[in-house]
Formats: structure tokens, sequence, C-alpha cells
């Protein structure tokens, strides 16, 4: 059966690991860098179940990170510029339209491989970045694996999203990239209006929220999502190809939030989003209006209630 990625394609399941694992080496591209990582073939046990590194049978510098089977990143060990995944593209895009004298503050809420945190790194001299995966030892494979910059450029934590984002401190991020993934879909806690809040507590003013959402027509959970976005900033976007736009199939929608009236008024976001491999349509304004339609934002359950106590007459 095909299993879906966070990408929005499908993917067959990996094969278990055979006995005696051998390791592999990335090669690159005339690098002087550290030491190349190395990992082993097949999938190995990390905290909440599998990890597997494959790689590309068409480009040996491409390799692709398996969380359970499913694709979570993919990277180029010689050019952490290039994005294969069609929404880190269109974040990429959007992330390129914000000042950056001195490098961006970026939060990735669901770090996997890191493979947009390597682009900010390689695009963006001095930038300080946090990434956070639930899995600790997935975090230390990654690190491990491939040559993701140090602290305190990178700086990864294993702990869980929401409660990791409530210990940043205010006004501190240029960028908080929410790509968490529980399966096909993204936790419920982390896409309510409670939690994007907090998502704009931590954001300087002219900061930019990214989540990727990924759905199947009718886009009830995107527009949902673009919905409860409304209710926290003033200006909201989402991204994606028209043909999942139009409902026809599934795949991702980027949500953007901002406090910055200029950034998705900018006609060359717009056109740069166009020009993407797989060209994307930004829709903001009356067009989003009409996207979100009468959808209302996402709360958190509210808390369980036991019965009364009964009192003594």
């Amino acid at each position: 059966m095909a299993r879906r990625d966070r990408s929005g394609s499908s993917s067959r399941s990996s094969r278990p690991a055979r006995p005696g694992q051998e390791s592999h080496r990335p090669p690159t591209r005339g690098s002087r860098g550290p030491a190349e990582p190395r990992w082993p073939s097949g999938p190995v046990p990390i905290t909440t179940g599998t990890a597997e590194v494959q790689r590309s049978p068409d480009d040996p510098d491409a390799v692709t990170l398996l969380v359970n089977g499913v694709p979570s990143s993919h990277l180029d060990l010689s050019d952490p510029e290039r994005l294969d995944f069609e929404y880190m593209q269109q974040m990429a895009a959007v992330l390129d339209h914000l000042p950056a004298d001195g490098g961006l503050r970026a939060v990735h809420l669901g770090a996997a491989g890191c493979a947009l945190a390597r682009w900010v790194h390689a695009r963006s001299a001095g930038s300080r970045q946090i990434a956070v995966d639930l899995d600790p030892e997935l975090v230390r494979l990654v690190r491990e694996w491939f040559d993701l910059p140090r602290s305190p450029a990178l700086r990864l934590r294993a702990g869980e999203a929401r409660a990791e984002l409530a210990t940043l401190p205010n006004g501190g991020a240029d960028a908080v990239v929410r790509d968490v993934f529980a399966g096909d879909r993204t936790p419920e806690h982390l896409t309510t209006e409670e939690f994007v809040r907090d998502v704009a507590r931590a954001l300087r003013p002219g900061g930019v929220y990214l989540a990727n959402c990924a759905d199947r027509p009718p886009l009830g959970l995107a527009r949902a999502e673009a919905a409860t976005a409304g209710a926290v900033f003033a200006h909201v976007g989402v991204v994606a190809e028209p043909s999942v736009l139009r409902g026809r199939r599934y795949g991702n929608v980027v949500v953007i939030g901002t406090d910055d009236p200029d950034l998705l008024a900018d006609s060359a976001l717009a056109r740069d989003l166009r020009s993407l491999p797989v060209p994307a349509r930004l829709l903001t304004a009356d067009e989003l209006a009409a996207f979100v339609g009468r959808t209302p934002p996402l709360r958190d359950a509210a808390p369980e209630t036991g019965p009364d106590p009964e009192v003594d007459e």
C-alpha cells in the first residue's frame, strides 16, 4: 500500500533491514569539511520507531531520510541550497523575502533531517537556528549522519514541539516553521489558535509563521488552518500548486501568517512562487477569504470535567 510522505507525494514502504548491515559513506564534490558522515544500510531503531537513509539511485549526492518508512527529509549532501520537497521550496521563497542583515533567527518545529535549516544556514550568513524533534535518538543520529551546522548556528533540541515553543523568549524569532507530522497529519494541538498565538508571541515584529499542512480534497484542514492563522495574524496567505488549491488531489498547503503588511503584498514574492520548478500560487486578501469561506478557527479541546461531587444534605 502506498504511504503518504510529509511532502504530499506517495511512496512505498521501505523493506526491513538485512543482516550484516554495511556502512555507506556519501561522496562529496571536493569538500574539505569535517570527516564525511556515515549511516548504516536499512532501518535502524529510534525512540519512536525506525529511521533509514536511502541514496537516490540517479544522484550519488542526494539522500532521503525515512522515519517509520515515510520520507521525511531530502538532502543534497554537497549543496544545502537544493530543496527537493516542493513545499520547502515555497517556504524558502517566503524566507528569501525577509530582511536578513546579520542572518535569520529561525525556529523549526519538526526537525527530521534539517533540510530547511541547512538551506537557511547556507543562504543567510550569521543565522542562528533552533530545530526541535520529538525523537531524541533521531536528533542524535542526524547529527552523526549529516554535516549539519554546529551550535550556536544550529541547536538541535529533543522535545515536544508545543512545549519547546513555550520555552522560547518573546519576540526573538524572525521565522517559526511548523513541519510536524504523526503519520500523514499534524497533531491537532499544533494546529489550534492557542498554539498559533504562542507562535506569534515568539516572533519579532515583522516575523513570519510558516506551517506545512498536508490535506486532501475538499481541503477542510487547510481552510481551517488558514482561518486559525487569520484569528491571530493581521496578514495571512496560503501557497500551493494550483491543482491542490482547486481540490483535485492530495498535497501540501503552506499557511503563512505575519504582521508585516508588505511581505505578502509584494508582487515579487508571488512571481518567485510562480517561477518555481513546480509553479505555486499565493492566495491573499479576497482570494483567501473565498478559500476560507465560513470555516471557523481551530481551538484547543475543552478540558474534560467529571460529574459534580455529591453534597450531603
